[in-house]
């Protein structure tokens, strides 16, 4: 039996942060509905990369049943303050006041539906001067100083996935478990909204704190750390770049004595300290790069794995997808959906004798017409 069998939620949801959050929900058991528009989650459209289906919908949507309303209609509402009647979650994110604008806001439920748990998700809150301004995923890292800080010398970047989404995502995740945890106790349902702002900002506190305290952002620094060093990318003798990261003076000394073979450079002043070693940052790289020069990128490594310091090799996603640690622990598994089989990760979280739920990606209103026969059986 998984955790949140018996569970029923209610997902008014599109694109990638609150699908995330229910698609979780939904691999622990619970039974999520997913509310969608005539049409569908316009997250079914981004591409059809998947055998003719969009790789984020893919992602963000097995294990949910869909149907279709009109929440514009009286017949739609209805049926959805039917639905929400049986339910322990509601999710929702929909543009700011619209899900009240349509009768769905959290004080009326809450008064309707005492136990229900209500989760609202957008951009940048309900309230201040950034209500009503429209949130996609890279605006709201340029809100946050993430794109300030991502990117190479020359020129900023944005985080190459939705982290803004995926943050608030997890957040929404994480308050559905605790309202859960907290009706357990009290036998009251609760509401509680997250922000993709205030959710990414929570992952901006090591540049926050180094700014604001330090005086100065952390600089870009491409694929390298801005605070500690040596970190990021060399080049071998192959041209190849091999990963590494150093976290301690000890495990310096121990790079520069038994993969560097060059114990003298432990000690000199330019990099005696990790504040010296990024001060002098280029002048380190050039003093590694020398070391491994007439080294190949595999020799590199298994020097490396021999001194114990972490390191790793920069996969393609394709190369990910084969990668072999992956596969040893049989982290792939199959999911249907409406172009058959797809192969995909099982859940992060594993549990012994727990056997992953994969169900189907579901077609448009593909459960309208069974989950709306349920409330005719038993009206609530």
């Amino acid at each position: 039996m998984l955790p949140l069998e018996g569970i029923v939620v209610v997902a008014l949801e599109q694109a990638v942060a609150t699908p995330f959050a229910s698609r979780q929900l939904a691999d622990l058991g619970a039974r999520v509905i997913k509310v969608e528009r005539d049409g569908g989650d316009f997250a079914r459209d981004y591409d059809a990369t998947v055998n003719g289906m969009s790789s984020h919908f893919v992602w963000l949507n097995r294990n949910k049943e869909s149907v279709v309303l009109d929440l514009k209609s009286e017949g739609g509402r209805a049926s959805m303050h039917q639905l929400l009647a049986k339910a322990d979650v509601f999710l929702q994110n929909l543009a700011p006041g619209a899900a009240a604008r349509l009768g769905f806001g959290a004080d009326e439920l809450r008064s309707r539906h005492p136990r229900l748990i209500i989760g609202d998700l957008s951009g940048y809150g309900s309230d201040g001067p950034y209500r009503d301004k429209k949130a996609y995923d890279l605006l709201v890292q340029c809100e946050a100083g993430l794109v300030s800080i991502t990117g190479g010398r020359e020129e900023p970047a944005k985080a190459g996935i939705s982290v803004a989404d995926i943050a608030g995502g997890m957040y929404t995740y994480t308050g559905v478990l605790t309202a859960l945890y907290e009706r357990e106790r009290t036998g009251e349902g609760s509401a509680f909204e997250v922000s993709l702002l205030d959710a990414l900002a929570e992952w901006m506190g090591f540049p926050y704190y180094y700014a604001v305290y330090g005086g100065k952002s952390p600089s870009r620094t491409g694929a390298r750390h801005a605070a500690i060093a040596p970190y990021g990318p060399f080049r071998a003798g192959d041209g190849s770049q091999v990963f590494l990261a150093v976290q301690n003076d000890r495990e310096w000394r121990k790079l520069c004595e038994t993969v560097l073979e060059d114990p003298e450079l432990a000690d000199d002043p330019r990099f005696a300290t990790n504040p010296d070693r990024v001060d002098h940052e280029r002048e380190l790289t050039a003093a590694i790069e020398v070391a491994f020069a007439e080294l190949a990128a595999q020799d590199v490594v298994e020097r490396l794995d021999r001194a114990q310091i972490a390191n790793a090799r920069m996969r393609t996603v394709q190369e990910f997808a084969d990668h072999p640690q992956l596969a040893e622990r049989g982290r792939w598994h199959e999911v249907d959906s409406p172009v058959g089989p797809l192969r995909t990760l099982q859940p992060p979280v594993t549990a012994p004798g727990r056997a992953p739920r994969m169900d189907p990606i579901p077609s448009i209103g593909e459960h309208t017409e069974s989950v709306l026969a349920e409330l005719d059986e038993d009206p609530a």
